[in-house]
């Protein structure tokens, strides 16, 4: 918990510093810029992030609040809000993760070696999530 802990505020603060962005602010403009058409249901987001529906309110409403996403309505079911990534959210996705990824890198490589990072990746994935995560931003 400590190592997650430290490492998240490490990342958090660089991340905030060089871009005005939060983790979590990242990872929904990720999400998003991977997502078809750009967009996903509000809820369907809130699941992959792990968060309650009021928790991924307050964290779109800043999102929304700069500029990088949008809410738009569902044509075939009025209850269903999307959150949607705009032109302005998908550069600074692209911004973001050129050092955002590279402080990362740092942070592990500069701790372990090589093989090391391969046996913590698959330590780490009898967690949970042992997918193959896509961490690159949409080239278009």
């Amino acid at each position: 918990m400590r190592a997650h802990a430290s490492a998240t505020r490490h990342l958090n603060a660089q991340l905030s510093a060089d871009h005005g962005l939060t983790i979590s602010d990242f990872e929904v403009l990720l999400r998003l810029g991977q997502a078809a058409d750009r967009r996903l249901r509000r809820v369907d987001l809130a699941g992959e992030l792990l968060l309650t529906a009021s928790g991924m309110t307050r964290l779109l409403d800043g999102l929304e609040q700069a500029g990088y996403v949008e809410r738009a309505s569902c044509p075939g079911d009025r209850r269903v809000v999307h959150a949607v990534l705009t032109d302005a959210g998908l550069e600074k996705l692209r911004d973001a993760a050129t050092t955002h990824f590279a402080q990362v890198d740092d942070l592990f490589c500069a701790r372990y070696e090589e093989h090391e990072l391969d046996d913590l990746a698959a330590l780490l994935s009898r967690l949970g999530g042992n997918e193959p995560a896509n961490c690159e931003p949409p080239a278009s």
